[in-house]
């Protein structure tokens, strides 16, 4: 190859590159997701577990037994399960090393017998850490009453406790831990793919438009109608006597563009505001302005010459300032303005986060808001 051959093909190269990348950031491909991070396949789902236990080994902060009933009794009644009689000496049960805990979990799907799940504990009395404990033998029960798994292990809060005579100091919170792999599967929920003539697709954030759009891709990759939109949350798929797993991993993987409702989220206790690509305002002016009055004290001591007759007095003196924001003018949005131009004209006004939100709510009540405002 010469050399000029050899320089044609880098910038050939080059150039295709250069294609590709602009082919990857053109919106249609940066807004592109994929099925299986938009949709769940209708059955395939966690359980929630729950269960009741006692963590030991800790040291001195756990449940008072004289205060925690509770704790006192599962304590004499695990002692009596091992062969220890503490029914005449209850009086004198004043350990402080043991804690009665909640214990929860979730149970993946298709979770089967003898794998580990992960568990948390959180203590249910007074105790105040649970650092260095060890959590017994705790079976963890399904809605339907049923053993699902059982828990045992060391827990790990990953918090920090520091008490002095005059300080302390906390970071996380001691009576909240986890325990890795910490509980066994002791039962399978069933759930067989194979044989089923449907299966249904739910939609994470239910829409008409993204629904449908979901139903064609997967239609035209499957080259046949397979896929049904029955509502804005359900697509319906198929199978045909198809293996559900390669079938089900070959949708997964299409890409569609999900359509989205124009909606504005408020949280005014952190003013936060959140705003929708599909946003857009009608024609609208807008003021904002406060008034704020500051007032600064500032006295000070007047004091006689030396050797000379008189008092030592307070003379006052007091500064106010207002600010009425005089240089803030009233803007005007024009009809269908975009997000980003609404950002930058109300920027423009010089409108903070905390200002903005009644402004929104101001526009929304004048009608001229083409979107949803959601306060939480």
């Amino acid at each position: 190859m010469t050399a000029i051959a050899f320089a044609r093909t880098k910038i050939g190269a080059a150039a295709l590159l250069f294609l590709a990348l602009l082919h990857a950031l053109s919106p249609a491909a940066a807004q592109s997701v994929r099925i299986k991070d938009i949709a769940d396949i209708e059955g395939v789902r966690d359980n929630q577990l729950v269960g009741y236990g006692l963590v030991v080994g800790l040291p001195g902060t756990g449940d008072r037994l004289r205060t925690a009933v509770f704790t006192r009794q599962t304590l004499i009644g695990m002692l009596e399960r091992l062969g220890v009689n503490t029914r005449d000496n209850e009086a004198r049960l004043e350990t402080r090393n043991v804690a009665a805990v909640m214990v929860t979990a979730n149970l993946p799907a298709f979770a089967r017998q003898g794998s580990r799940i992960d568990v948390s504990v959180s203590a249910l009395g007074d105790a105040t850490n649970l650092m260095g404990g060890t959590l017994l033998v705790t079976p963890l029960l399904g809605a339907d009453g049923e053993v699902y798994a059982v828990a045992q292990g060391a827990v790990s809060t990953g918090a920090v406790a520091a008490r002095g005579a005059a300080a302390s100091v906390q970071r996380g919170v001691p009576t909240a831990a986890r325990i890795a792999n910490g509980a066994i599967v002791e039962r399978e929920i069933p759930y067989a793919m194979a044989g089923r003539p449907t299966i249904r697709l739910a939609l994470r954030n239910p829409d008409f438009t993204t629904a449908r759009r979901i139903a064609a891709a997967i239609n035209g990759a499957a080259g046949a109608p397979v896929a049904t939109a029955t509502d804005p949350r359900t697509v319906s798929l198929a199978l045909g006597g198809r293996d559900p797993v390669a079938f089900l991993t070959d949708v997964e993987q299409l890409r569609i563009e999900p359509d989205q409702v124009a909606r504005v989220v408020i949280e005014e206790a952190s003013g936060t505001i959140v705003m929708g690509a599909n946003v857009r305002v009608s024609t609208v002016a807008v003021a904002q302005g406060n008034l704020t009055i500051r007032i600064t004290e500032m006295p000070q001591v007047a004091q006689p010459n030396p050797l000379a007759r008189g008092e030592t007095v307070v003379v006052p003196r007091t500064e106010i300032e207002v600010d009425d924001q005089a240089g803030r003018r009233v803007g005007v949005l024009q009809g269908g303005v975009t997000l980003q131009e609404l950002v930058r004209g109300l920027n423009a006004l010089g409108v903070g986060p905390r200002d903005l939100i009644p402004i929104l709510q101001s526009i929304k009540a004048a009608g001229a808001l083409q979107a949803e405002l959601e306060l939480r």
